[in-house]
């Protein structure tokens, strides 16, 4: 599972007013020849990321190749079961990774056509995010 080995801050303060924003980077397929795409704005977790890899890496097997293009470094902290209010901050439980509208995700290549949008289209479902899949 994908986490920062070790960051500057460990707690961070919340970000709000990102909902409505489009990604100006990442937006265009770099490396493999199809990706997925967002179409909303969102915070994908670590959890979800390593969903949807294994999804494509058993469809794509050692046929093609396959790139991350998301790493989540944003901790996102709770507090324990029933403990009140006050008291300070909760402890870092998982990592996200705030992901813009028109985003890619993930790329592959070296694989069909049919191939990949197969395996991405499986990927796309483990995630909390409408996708597209896009070609170059």
């Amino acid at each position: 599972m994908l986490f920062p080995k070790k960051v500057k801050h460990r707690k961070w303060q919340r970000l709000r007013g990102h909902e409505g924003r489009v990604a100006t980077r990442g937006t265009k397929l770099s490396f493999g020849s199809y990706g997925i795409k967002t179409e909303e704005s969102t915070e994908i977790s670590a959890q979800q990321i390593e969903a949807a890899r294994k999804a494509i890496t058993r469809y794509v097997q050692k046929g093609g190749k396959m790139w991350i293009r998301i790493f989540p470094d944003k901790p996102i902290t709770t507090k324990p079961p029933e403990v009140g209010m006050g008291k300070g901050k909760g402890d870092p439980h998982k990592y996200v990774a705030p992901v813009e509208k028109g985003r890619v995700l993930f790329e592959v290549d070296g694989i069909t056509k049919e191939q990949a949008y197969q395996a991405l289209r499986k990927a796309g479902a483990k995630l909390p995010v409408r996708v597209r899949v896009v070609s170059r």
